[in-house]
């Protein structure tokens, strides 16, 4: 096997990762929200860091080089405006992505006061929840259409 087809599921492989923590870093997070147990909150919000760093930002990393690479062995570049649209896309999701990995520590933070005695969570952690969905929408949608991208080429 060459190194063509190896690069390839390391960018399949990752790709899967990144979609598939982004999507269940959601689904947790806002079923958390809606529970409104302080304690879920907290344990989830927490999680939900640790897989940013354990998942997400290595997956982020692989997939740019990854996918630098196998521009490299195809001799595909940026003159294809498929693959340039498929960048601006990554860059997108990332520009939505960081306001997010801030949010998520902030929403940690606030969960874990609310943890004490007679606290609970202040009308900032609704702010954050409504910016952090706001965001994750252009990120999803935009990693859906790299997808679609990567898959048909089109001129």
């Amino acid at each position: 096997m060459g190194p063509y087809p190896l690069l390839k599921l390391i960018h399949i492989l990752s790709a899967t990762l990144l979609f598939g923590t982004g999507l269940g870093s959601a689904f947790y997070m806002w079923r958390a929200r809606l529970s409104g147990d302080i304690r879920v909150i907290a344990r989830v919000s927490r999680d939900l860091v640790l897989a940013d760093w354990l998942f997400t930002t290595p997956a982020i990393l692989v997939q740019l080089a990854s996918g630098l690479g196998l521009m490299q062995l195809t001799g595909y570049g940026l003159e294809q405006g498929w693959l340039r649209l498929a960048l601006g896309l990554f860059i997108l999701a990332g520009a939505c992505w960081l306001p997010v990995v801030w949010i998520q520590l902030q929403v940690r933070k606030l969960a874990a006061q609310a943890l004490k005695p007679g606290s609970q969570l202040p009308p900032a952690y609704d702010r954050l929840m409504w910016l952090w969905f706001a965001l994750g929408w252009p990120a999803f949608l935009a990693v859906l259409a790299i997808f679609y991208l990567m898959v048909f080429k089109p001129r």
